[in-house]
């Protein structure tokens, strides 16, 4: 038996806020910590010092626990002097023009470095960093420890689970292929890993020996009492949340969420240039019409500078409207709403 996840993290009930990257929100992430959960924020692209200005903002909000996200970097990743951006720049010519923003000029970089990203969260020390996209060393995994903090593990299948296990990590989310954003893989290729979760959740729970969080389709108690049954320690919900106004969506993600059924959502690597799963929009049409699409993180990057403009004008057409197949049963627009019905799927 494992250790209840309640006791891993110092919380109320064994319910963790999916961490959006771009969609985090300090309302949301407290709101959860607050409720009794474990909120997450999550802090892709993040410099060193916003880093530390959010983990700021979020302590002044609750003395509950929290985690905070990062990428770990698989190796694949490329940097400005390794791409040619000119046909991605034709490609998304018409995708600028209707955000209204001009086409941007490279960078020095397209990410800032995570051992600085990884540096800023040891120094302020959150209760728990959670991490995606590979497996924390050992030298991580000492350092957190030395600072009191919990480390989470995202697997999407069962070699990545005992790899994370072998890592001593505190806990393991097992995300199946319905959940939202991206598919976090990283021993196999994204397309080789797609397991979904009333299949992934019992293999990992018998795979090692550290509590799991079930992710991937969970929106409402049925889909908890669901997860436990499997025997997971816990769940980890994304897309209820993101419908709520606590979250930093924008009106027009909530509606294409609430709109969206079973069948509405797809995988693709338009937006960014790595696996992720969304509601299709004029833009990933666009950008798989003309079948051009950057390497990541250049195509983040690229998307990024007309989703942000979209963001700001709520044009719903040019965001990366991230859900997941269980969007159907997100129905509550209230976080504490949201809690409270996902908490009533917890054995008591």
């Amino acid at each position: 038996m494992t250790e209840r996840l309640q006791d891993v993290f110092g919380i109320d009930e064994p319910i963790v806020l999916g961490p959006f990257g771009g969609l985090s929100s300090v309302e949301l992430t407290t709101s959860v910590s607050e409720l009794g959960g474990l909120g997450s924020y999550g802090l892709y692209g993040y410099t060193r010092e916003r880093i530390h200005d959010t983990i700021a903002q979020l302590r002044a909000a609750t003395d509950k626990p929290f985690a905070v996200n990062l990428w770990l970097p698989t190796g694949d990743e490329v940097i400005p002097s390794d791409v040619d951006l000119e046909p991605s720049l034709a490609a998304l010519s018409p995708l600028f023009e209707a955000a209204g923003v001009a086409a941007p000029t490279p960078l020095a970089a397209f990410l800032p470095f995570i051992q600085d990203q990884l540096d800023a969260v040891l120094e302020a020390a959150p209760a728990v960093l959670s991490v995606v996209f590979g497996v924390p060393d050992a030298a991580l995994v000492d350092a957190a420890r030395g600072r009191g903090i919990r480390i989470i593990g995202t697997a999407t299948t069962v070699a990545e689970a005992r790899a994370l296990d072998k890592a001593e990590v505190d806990a393991i989310v097992a995300t199946g292929a319905e959940a939202a954003g991206h598919r976090v893989s990283w021993l196999r290729p994204a397309e080789d890993s797609l397991v979904g979760t009333f299949a992934l959740v019992p293999q990992v729970v018998d795979a090692v020996g550290v509590p799991v969080i079930a992710a991937g389709g969970i929106a409402d108690r049925r889909g908890v009492a669901a997860a436990f049954a499997l025997g997971a320690s816990g769940v980890q919900v994304g897309t209820a949340f993101l419908r709520t106004r606590q979250s930093a969506a924008t009106d027009a993600h909530r509606a294409a969420i609430a709109r969206a059924s079973d069948t509405d959502t797809v995988l693709t690597r338009a937006m960014s240039g790595r696996l992720a799963r969304g509601i299709p929009n004029r833009t990933m049409r666009t950008i798989e019409t003309a079948g051009i699409i950057a390497p990541f993180p250049a195509q983040n990057w690229l998307t990024g500078v007309f989703r942000a403009a979209a963001a700001r004008s709520g044009d719903g057409d040019l965001l990366s409207l991230w859900a997941g197949q269980a969007s159907a049963l997100a129905v509550r627009d209230d976080a504490a709403e949201v809690f409270a019905e996902l908490a009533a799927g917890v054995p008591r």
